[in-house]
């Protein structure tokens, strides 16, 4: 079964990587080009993921699209416990967005080089870094773009729901206006388990709950403790 399932991996990640060298060049001229072309990017970003997810047998089932309006922008928080999260979010979400991901995946060839122009790359363990990918944040929220991060700041490979949120998005909230998206993804885990390199075809269930806004009198905790309560029951409601 682990020889079917390897050689399923290796069929997986050659169909990825060459979808990526195919699309690749038409996801980066547009993004250089201007914002507004960056949504000739995510045409091919999401044809790119649906066309890898069809050919390697992951389905999508998504619920709550009702919930964003897409002349809003969001800052779309989620529960991060696979790697398989990062095809999720382009085809989940309807909107031009800009995600926050770990530096070390910049590195990955092509991969890194694609993304990083549609990514803030962030050394969480930098301060100076961490305040540098803030920065860029607010800048892209200014543009009227989404943007896209993992609260918890990294995979979540405990039994916990949820592990303690990092309190940098909430502020950014805050201070911008913009309000949080909770987005609820279940069973990418079980396409990509922790501690293990193999992957399996499956279903991946995505929810979207209302927005919520930031009040002037909000404190970041409070922000953080209300948005980290509705996304927690958000999947314990769907496990």
């Amino acid at each position: 079964m682990k020889v079917i399932q390897a050689l399923y991996t290796i069929y997986s990640l050659t169909i990825f990587c060459l979808l990526m060298v195919i699309f690749g060049i038409f996801i980066v001229i547009p993004v250089l080009i201007s914002d507004k072309a960056g949504e000739i990017s995510f045409f091919f970003i999401r044809l790119w993921a649906r066309t890898w997810c069809i050919l390697s047998g992951f389905r999508f089932e998504i619920h709550g699209i009702e919930h964003i309006d897409l002349k809003q922008p969001y800052i779309y928080i989620f529960n991060h416990r696979s790697f398989f999260d990062a095809p999720v979010i382009p085809i989940a979400i309807p909107q031009q967005v800009r995600a926050l991901g770990k530096k070390e995946l910049s590195k990955v060839p092509v991969f890194g080089w694609v993304v990083g122009k549609v990514a803030v790359w962030v050394d969480r363990a930098n301060p100076t870094s961490r305040k540098a990918s803030i920065e860029k944040l607010v800048k892209i929220l200014k543009k009227g773009i989404s943007i896209v991060v993992a609260p918890e700041g990294t995979r979540n490979d405990s039994k916990e729901t949820l592990m303690p949120f990092q309190k940098g998005v909430f502020r950014l909230s805050i201070e911008t206006g913009i309000p949080i998206l909770p987005m609820a993804v279940i069973n990418a885990d079980q396409i990509h388990r922790r501690g293990s390199l193999l992957l399996s075809p499956g279903k991946v269930r995505i929810y979207f709950s209302q927005a919520i806004f930031p009040s002037s009198n909000t404190t970041v905790d409070e922000l953080a403790e209300k948005c980290r309560n509705r996304l927690e029951a958000m999947v314990l409601s769907q496990e």
